[in-house]
């Protein structure tokens, strides 16, 4: 019997008295989350972005740099391949990835 008793002892001990009772505790920007969502018309397309000239300039030239970029890995990883390792490299990968955040936020605007 006491077998029993220890564990359900600890199975009840971990619960607490709400999820006992069934109700679950939601925060309150989810439950205005819900209600405003179910407020909102769900065929209204999403915002139309309008990119400034300078934006499309800027957007552009990062994607021309991170393209050049990334042509020059495969060499790099030959290079690496052969015993050498280049000293730009990392730089580069640092660089890619940094512009591909950027290029990421400037277009998920």
């Amino acid at each position: 019997m006491k077998r029993l008793i220890f564990p359900l002892f600890l199975t009840i001990s971990f619960y607490s008295p709400s999820t006992l009772s069934g109700q679950t505790h939601r925060p309150p920007g989810l439950e205005q989350a819900d209600q405003a969502s179910a407020q909102t018309d769900k065929n209204v397309p999403p915002p139309n972005v309008q990119h400034s000239a300078t934006d499309v300039a800027k957007i552009e030239h990062d994607a021309e740099e991170l393209s050049q970029l990334a042509q020059s890995i495969p060499h790099d990883i030959e290079t690496v391949e052969k015993g050498m390792f280049p000293k730009d490299m990392i730089q580069k990968l640092n660089r890619i990835e940094k512009l591909s955040k950027r290029l990421r936020g400037q277009l998920g605007r």
